[in-house]
């Protein structure tokens, strides 16, 4: 872990596990991910904020817990799982993690895709996420219909863009602050996407 002018960066042997920004503390697990959205910013960076997200390996469960100990928690709004991949590609290790922090008093957001139900068929994953401690999620929505959707953001699995709009759904229902987000690009129609999370129940953001 290494401070300097009041930024931190926790990192470990295989980059950076975590990044300060917007007053929240960012956890970069994984660079794996269940789409190849063309104006993703692993398309065409290594990183936001000057911090370098590339992982030449994925942290282990106790290498982020170790990171974590060393850091004052207590001056973050939240704890973000995000970075240059989908976290949820590393369920268990997003649900242990957050039962830690749960634990702890620490308020714990994911913003994901919304694809991890498709990941994982055999798993309950909204009710999994809500016991473990999860408060709010952020839900990539980008784009305004499936065929859109299918053309921008390239997902590995079928039906991507309808599990996404149920997860949400199921998000809400659980109880979970939730927020969907869309990249702002003309090729998006931002009020159609609006209308679709307001719809939901879900608050809505372009980022």
């Amino acid at each position: 872990m290494s401070d300097s002018n009041e930024n931190t960066e926790i990192g470990f042997s295989g980059g950076t596990i975590g990044y300060e920004a917007h007053g929240n503390l960012y956890l970069n697990i994984t660079n794996k991910c269940s789409a190849n959205c063309y104006f993703c910013v692993r398309e065409s960076s290594d990183g936001v904020y000057g911090y370098n997200l590339r992982l030449s390996r994925e942290p282990d469960y106790d290498e982020i817990i170790r990171e974590l100990e060393e850091t004052d928690l207590s001056k973050y709004n939240e704890v973000v799982f995000t970075g240059l991949g989908e976290p949820t590609c590393r369920l268990e290790v997003v649900l242990a993690i957050t039962r830690w922090l749960h634990e702890r008093g620490v308020r714990v957001r994911l913003d994901t895709n919304g694809h991890a139900q498709l990941m994982y068929p055999e798993t309950d994953v909204v009710s999994e996420l809500k016991k473990a401690g999860l408060d709010a999620v952020s839900v990539s929505l980008n784009a305004e219909s499936e065929e859109k959707y299918e053309e921008i953001c390239k997902p590995s699995l079928k039906g991507a863009y309808g599990s996404m709009l149920q997860f949400t759904k199921e998000a809400i229902e659980a109880g979970l602050d939730t927020r969907m987000s869309v990249v702002g690009m003309p090729e998006i129609d931002i009020d159609k996407c609006e209308k679709i999370a307001r719809d939901l129940g879900a608050g809505f953001r372009v980022r």
